[in-house]
């Protein structure tokens, strides 16, 4: 041995005599000094974002499991027969109603280790840990609960039947369906993930605030590999380390399988989520390999083993799964005489019965252990498993995830596999068992979840005392701007810094920005609440002499996201759910430009709505005609289109900041005095222009959909225009032209709601379909208009199918003008000119449609068109 040699043989022997001693962590910082003197020394040190392909804890610093594994080994075996009785069942009596059994047979002991000795329930009297479970294995979700006394039977029975006369189970982890149940919609793939990290920062973020008490609480999210390919799952996991979110557990259900086949099957996707976790300072804790391969591990001492494991791709290691002992003597062992050498006194059987490291309770406990202790940022934790884990010939094959019944055969070998104590005969009906209550499993079960402070999952939406302000509170908006031109958007800023400041509300609101509060007109909000920044301002702002500078404070209360409307919607949808799950009722104001909303992130809606979300969606920067100059890609003429298929969703266009005031005060009274399980999209716009008092008697027309702004000036009217946002105004401009050029008298409407008008009509509809022997209702649309004459003609700065929406009800009278097609770069006047929904074309589609109904001369109505400007031979705007 050579000097060099020698030396470097005695730094190792000191690096581990430090480890011994002082333990990994402080090994961890003493390479982390090294590192930082060769970087200052001037050397270009490797970097290593990937680890051996074996364990991250060495068997030796593994503490013992302090569990009775032998009972928790027999309440896993009854979950497990219970989600397979579940599913297979169901498909037997109910051919192709779906379910799934190979992800939880994955996941079974990742979660029992879990519910056993990590996830509390409560703490104290405050909320415990959240869970964002892995979708496709609710049904074993579902056992667990079931094995608990919290579901019968008939639940497990109806398993998809939610339609019946008796208690049944939804498909999947559904809040809206299951309201005392889930607390988070994960199937939706990604989603999940996404919410869970925004959730753990929005946890600091309440404490931070001190809306909540600290407590050790985490944010679990069980991730399937395959789920990894989704953008949503890894797009935030920057923000998680930059936040030092170590309230946050990733556990990624490595099961090497998506849907159809391998995730990686070229390659190991343990390798490539650990190369992305680790490059962005997660803390990476790998379960690979249970405790049966330590002792082979403990006789290679060539290394040839770990060698041959990182020789193998995925698919490789699914084959070796699929095919049995033998296959895996030859293929893997087989390569290298050593390897056989090494296995020569395992039969075929025991080699098929290694286990992966997250089917092995010590390992898995040893890895939870290691990632609650961990401070200073999140962890993720790489769980090698086996898809359809002991299900006879589905496991580890391509069709494991579309299995969802097996042979008698097949059943007999599953219950034989894990010594599944059921009675012969419920085995032979596939039925579920729930042992004695005074059984040991049980009295063990409910042991554990009373020291853990409860039942998990569980979901708890109490009453809250709110008062909402009276429209009085609200009086510096209803009585207009007095001559100042301002924009909805500013008014509802100002609305928003007046709530604020109120002593009983303020505190609760949360405002929500990705990045562009300026363009909203923030600033002063800013100053006035300050940005929420976890770790306060390190920095002096190059703006800080101004009075409106860039404050960042450790209890700010505005979130900036920066540029990121999932990561926003993830917030609001944290925010918008904190009355259940942190029994504070934050008020959530997330403020966007509109065309990125709904269009951008729809699925996340959705799942907000799921979950029962509440709050305010604010579409900013509104209108495909309104956001002059930008083009296509920011002009919105749809998003009411899109708000309107969610069906908790209240959607409103105001075209006046009283309207915007009204709706507000609404919101708030629905969703937290009357507890309402609604929230609001309200669109609002740049365009400036004199704001009027409201008048008298308008608030429930407001908030219903539709109300009369402007009378006919004399006489009756022989038309009625309908307009929304700033459109109305071109619609009273348009009543103007026909009273003045024309003759023509018209009424004028502000139609604040076409969504809230159509269900309105929708369910007086199917109350009179289904009564048939009573006096029929009449719907507030059809009231509104009582007495009113002649076409409807109706302009928006959206799509022609909003309006479209009062057809039915309108069928001879309604004529819709809307900003179908793709948008332009223009100012306000040429782009309403090109859509058609200018005061000109509004007058001239009026005169058009009388002429039609022979209530005006038609060659009079066509000369109108070339007297406005109005171009009848261009192109369609929809299609140019």
């Amino acid at each position: 041995m050579n000097d060099f040699t020698q030396e470097v043989s005695e730094w190792i022997e000191a690096f581990d005599d430090v480890v011994v001693a002082e333990g990994p962590d402080q090994g961890a910082q003493l390479l982390d000094a090294l590192r930082q003197r060769a970087r200052e020394a001037g050397i270009a040190a490797p970097s290593q974002i990937t680890t051996p392909y074996m364990n991250t804890i060495p068997q030796h610093e593994e503490v013992p499991y302090p569990g009775n594994r032998a009972l928790e080994e027999r309440v896993e075996a009854l979950i497990r027969w219970n989600a397979m009785a579940m599913v297979h069942g169901q498909n037997k009596k109910d051919d192709g109603i779906g379910g799934h059994i190979a992800t939880y047979s994955s996941l079974a002991t990742l979660l029992e280790v879990g519910f056993n000795h990590f996830f509390h329930a409560s703490y104290g009297d405050q909320p415990g840990d959240f869970i964002y479970f892995q979708g496709h294995a609710s049904p074993g979700v579902y056992a667990r609960a079931y094995l608990e006394g919290r579901f019968e039977d008939e639940n497990l029975l109806n398993f998809r039947h939610e339609l019946r006369d008796k208690p049944g189970l939804s498909s999947y982890p559904h809040p809206w369906l299951m309201p005392n149940f889930w607390r988070f919609p994960t199937v939706s793939m990604g989603i999940g993930p996404l919410n869970a990290i925004y959730q753990a920062r929005f946890m600091r973020y309440l404490e931070n605030r001190k809306l909540i008490e600290k407590t050790p609480r985490k944010v679990w999210a069980f991730v399937g590999d395959g789920e990894t390919d989704e953008v949503d799952t890894l797009g935030a996991i920057g923000l998680a380390t930059r936040e030092k979110l170590d309230n946050l557990v990733f556990v990624i259900n490595c099961n090497l399988q998506r849907l159809d086949g391998p995730v990686r099957g070229n390659k190991r996707i343990v390798d490539e989520l650990e190369g992305i976790f680790h490059g962005a300072g997660w803390n990476v804790i790998k379960v690979l390999w249970g405790s049966d391969w330590d002792r082979l591990f403990e006789r290679d001492h060539t290394g040839l083993l770990l060698k041959r494991m990182e020789e193998c791709v995925d698919g490789d290691f699914q084959a070796y799964k699929a095919k049995g002992g033998a296959y895996l003597r030859e293929h893997f062992f087989g390569k290298y005489p050593e390897l056989l050498e090494l296995v020569k006194d395992m039969s075929d059987d025991e080699l098929a019965n290694l286990h992966r490291g997250g089917h092995d309770p010590v390992k898995v406990y040893n890895a939870y252990k290691r990632a609650l202790e961990h401070q200073g940022g999140p962890t993720v934790i790489l769980a090698k498993t086996v898809k359809g884990y002991g299900i006879g010939t589905t496991q580890s094959r391509n069709a494991a995830h579309q299995e969802k019944k097996l042979t008698d055969d097949a059943l007999a070998g599953f219950v034989k596999r894990f010594n599944i104590s059921v009675p012969e005969e419920l085995v032979k009906q596939t039925k579920p068992y729930r042992p004695a209550k005074d059984s040991e499993e049980l009295a063990y079960m409910h042991a554990r979840r009373e020291e853990l402070g409860g039942y998990l999952p569980h979901r708890n939406a109490p009453q809250i005392e709110f008062k909402t302000p009276g429209l009085d509170y609200f009086g510096e908006w209803t009585g207009g701007s007095r001559g100042r031109e301002v924009s909805t958007t500013m008014g509802f800023v100002s609305i928003l810094r007046h709530l604020l400041k109120d002593s009983q509300i303020g505190k609760l609101i949360v405002p929500i920005v990705p990045d562009e509060g300026r363009t909203f007109g923030l600033e002063s909000a800013i100053r006035q609440v300050g940005i929420y920044a976890s770790e306060g301002q390190k920095y002096t702002p190059h703006d800080q002499d101004m009075l409106l500078y860039y404050r960042e404070e450790k209890d700010g209360q505005i979130l900036e996201e920066g540029i990121t409307e999932a990561g926003s919607m993830a917030s609001f949808t944290a925010a918008g759910t904190a009355y259940a799950n942190y029994k504070v009722p934050a008020i959530p104001f997330y403020m966007y430009y509109s065309m990125f909303g709904f269009q951008r992130v729809g699925d996340m809606v959705w799942a907000f709505a799921d979950s029962r979300g509440k709050g305010f969606l604010m579409g900013g920067t509104a209108g495909r005609t309104t956001m002059l100059g930008e083009g296509l890609q920011h002009q919105d003429g749809h998003s009411h289109v899109l708000s309107s298929t969610v069906p908790t969703c209240v959607s409103y266009d105001p075209a006046y900041v009283y309207e915007m005031a009204v709706i507000l005060r609404d919101g708030l009274r629905r969703m937290y005095e009357n507890n309402e399980n609604v929230f609001y999209y309200i669109t609002m716009y740049n365009e400036d222009y004199a704001m009027p008092a409201m008048p008298d008697g308008v608030e429930e027309g407001i908030l219903r959909g539709l109300y009369k702004v402007s009378p006919a000036a004399k006489g009756k009217a022989v038309a009625q225009l309908f307009g929304s946002g700033p459109i109305l105004r071109e619609a009273l401009r348009a009543q103007q032209i026909l009273a003045e050029k024309y003759g023509v008298q018209t009424d004028v409407w502000s139609v604040t709601s076409y969504t809230e008008l159509r269900r309105d009509a929708l369910a007086v509809e199917r109350w009179n379909r289904l009564h048939p022997a009573d006096a029929e209702k009449t719907p507030y649309l059809l009231e509104a208009l009582k007495g009113t004459k002649g076409p409807i003609i109706a302009a928006s700065d959206y799509m022609k199918v909003v309006p479209d929406q009062l057809a039915p009800w309108l069928p001879t009278r309604l004529i819709s003008l809307g900003t179908d097609g793709f948008g332009r770069s223009d100012n306000r006047e040429h782009l309403r000119s090109h859509f058609e929904v200018n005061a000109e074309s509004i007058a001239t589609a009026t005169l058009s449609r009388l002429a039609r109904e022979g209530k005006f001369d038609a060659k009079e109505a066509q000369k109108a068109f070339a007297d406005l400007g109005v171009d009848t031979e261009k192109g369609d705007p929809a299609r140019a």
